[in-house]
């Protein structure tokens, strides 16, 4: 007789479970990268040597990871109140200009320990306030939210393209981009703040945003498991009715889910325009909005998963392109595929190994065959 299924612990559900769906993924990885003739060891050596072979590389793949822990807090607040926020990238777009408008208005003026806050204020101020017209439509019109997210990513782009062509471009420019921030108004690089300690690293993208975004991940796990406001967040998103019948006006906490979602969605454009490029540019959330979704979905809507989730997916970003580089067979649409496989088992595929791990931990806690219960052996 087989042996029962029992659901799985605690630990098997966080932690077993998305490792063997990863597991899973590059298995099938490693089976195309076969059929198109390279070693999958001797591509996996690569992806892993371009992911943390050097410090430049580990800080290529950490500021890569800040803002897919961004952009997966975003989604996981939205997800923890029963709402699918596709909105992010519009929100990431929508704080970085936030954030730049209020750098180029203060930056001649304003001391950067003034200004940097101010900025990172502007930032979730901006992020909120797009996330919050979706908000408003779900709870007093009833449109379905992941529909008006969805418009409102191209409403963002659209607005971008007329300002930085229009209005924000910098004189003289060709590119449409704005002139230059001031030195008040950038982020150190981790480079420059370890270089004061005395340590030495290669330079690359990495700045204080990541320390914003360990910050943000304290901050949303305190809010959402620590806060009454948590709690009716949470109870909302298990069952609306009973959070209903508990006295909690669904209106008001889907406007403050999507309203911290927005914000936390907005600070992508901290890391990448103060800690990065310094100036407005377009397309600068380069399609972190969207895998802010995988990353909420493998790392379970927890903080902690989250930042595990978003260094692998930081890992897959940097690693892959060394992986292109080194190796011309593989090219970057191929390192997509390695993601979009990683995200299917991750998600549309998450439950799939569970009725084996199940009947595994079933029959390692069974009891062992000849051992006799203790009650019939009293009897």
């Amino acid at each position: 007789m087989s042996a029962p299924r029992r659901p799985l612990p605690a630990w098997a559900e966080i932690a077993a479970l998305p490792l063997i769906n990863i597991a899973l993924a590059f298995v099938t990885v490693g089976i195309i990268v076969r059929i198109i003739g390279v070693d999958p060891f001797h591509a996996l050596r690569f992806l892993v040597l371009g992911a943390i072979g050097s410090s430049e590389a580990i800080g290529y793949t950490l500021y890569y990871t800040t803002n897919f822990i961004f952009t997966g807090l975003a989604v996981a607040v939205a997800f923890h109140a029963g709402l699918f926020n596709i909105g992010g990238e519009g929100q990431a777009y929508i704080g970085g200009l936030g954030c730049g408008l209020a750098i180029l208005a203060f930056d001649h003026f304003l001391p950067a320990w003034a200004m940097i806050p101010l900025a990172i204020a502007a930032a979730t101020l901006f992020g909120a306030a797009w996330a919050a017209v979706p908000a408003w439509l779900q709870a007093w019109r009833g449109s379905h939210i992941v529909i008006t997210t969805i418009m409102f990513n191209f409403v963002a782009s659209a607005l971008m393209v007329y300002l930085m062509v229009n209005v924000l471009i910098a004189p003289g420019s060709m590119t449409p981009q704005s002139r230059n921030f001031t030195a008040s108004g950038k982020l150190p690089s981790m480079q420059e703040v370890l270089a004061a300690v005395g340590i030495q690293v290669a330079p690359s993208a990495l700045n204080l945003s990541i320390v914003l975004a360990v910050f943000c991940c304290v901050g949303v796990w305190v809010f959402l498991w620590h806060t009454p406001w948590g709690y009716e967040l949470r109870t909302m998103g298990h069952n609306p009715e009973a959070a209903v019948y508990a006295g909690t006006s669904i209106k008001r906490t889907t406007m403050l889910a999507m309203c911290l979602s927005g914000a936390l969605a907005g600070f992508v454009g901290v890391n990448e325009l103060m800690g990065v490029h310094q100036r407005i540019v377009l397309d600068f959330p380069a399609g972190y909005g969207f895998a802010g979704i995988a990353v909420a979905l493998m790392g379970r809507s927890h903080p902690l998963g989250i930042v595990l989730a978003a260094l692998l997916f930081g890992a897959l970003q940097q690693g892959g392109a060394e992986l292109a580089f080194e190796i011309p067979a593989i090219t970057r649409e191929m390192v997509v595929v390695i993601q979009g496989l990683i995200i299917l088992f991750s998600g549309a595929l998450a439950h799939l190994p569970r009725p084996w791990l199940q009947w595994m931990l079933a029959l390692f806690a069974s009891p062992r065959s000849g051992e006799v219960p203790a009650k019939r052996a009293e009897g």
